[in-house]
């Protein structure tokens, strides 16, 4: 019976040193990977069913009541370094710089989570085939799906691999506030040219950080950290 108790005393005290050393990890798990999953599937749903979100045009109208030629201006260019201009090129350049100074495990996650990430984007979008808006003519149309955005999940993923990567760096905070800067303003770009709903970059938001969150759980999983994503 003694040794029963004990034996239970010590197994406790194990659950909670294990806690006190690993509750940072579950926190960063859940806001980092199960609420963004949870959000993707429900925003998901609610698309699948054909179900109009009631903030999606009602959003899209304010951004465009505020509509002139310097802001257009400003987000045109935002879409673009959304995309074609920045997120692609940085993408491509981060890699190469990992994979020159030979930290192949960081050059493989980062290379897993841009391609995944964009493999991703293309195989929801022609599952939910969700079209654009069509409140305004663009001045920046498009021709593919909706749901979920390109410009959104690509600039989420390319500032939290960054982030990842920077964690246990001094440029972790300003990697943290740029990418987040550089994240809202692309997202808000896509909303203000009306070629998303925001509902669309939500979801984009979403699935990329949880894919990313996800690729660096698994390939950093026996010392999983931020500060791994700093080693070789």
């Amino acid at each position: 019976m003694r040794a029963t108790q004990a034996e239970s005393r010590r197994e406790a005290a194990g659950v909670r040193d294990w806690l006190a050393h690993n509750a940072w990890r579950l926190l960063v798990l859940f806001v980092c990977l199960l609420l963004p999953l949870a959000g993707f599937v429900a925003l998901a749903e609610e698309i699948h069913e054909a179900e109009s979100l009631y903030f999606d045009q009602a959003l899209l109208w304010r951004m465009h009541g505020l509509a002139s030629p310097a802001l257009d201006a400003f987000f045109l260019l935002m879409s673009r370094l959304g995309y074609q201009w920045g997120v692609i090129p940085l993408d491509l350049l981060l890699v190469a710089v990992l994979a020159f100074r030979r930290r192949w495990r960081n050059t493989l996650f980062a290379a897993t989570a841009f391609a995944g990430s964009a493999l991703l984007n293309i195989g929801s979008k022609q599952l939910f085939q969700r079209e654009r808006p069509s409140l305004w003519e663009s001045i920046a149309p498009e021709s593919t799906f909706s749901f979920p955005s390109g410009h959104a999940m690509g600039s989420m993923t390319l500032a939290a691999t960054a982030l990842f990567l920077a964690w246990n760096t001094r440029w972790r905070w300003p990697v943290a506030i740029t990418g987040g800067i550089f994240v809202f303003c692309v997202g808000l770009s896509r909303v203000h040219l009306g070629v998303h709903y925001p509902s669309d970059i939500l979801g984009g938001w979403c699935a990329a950080l949880a894919w990313v969150t996800g690729v660096h759980v698994l390939l950093f999983r026996r010392r999983w950290s931020p500060s791994a994503a700093a080693k070789p």
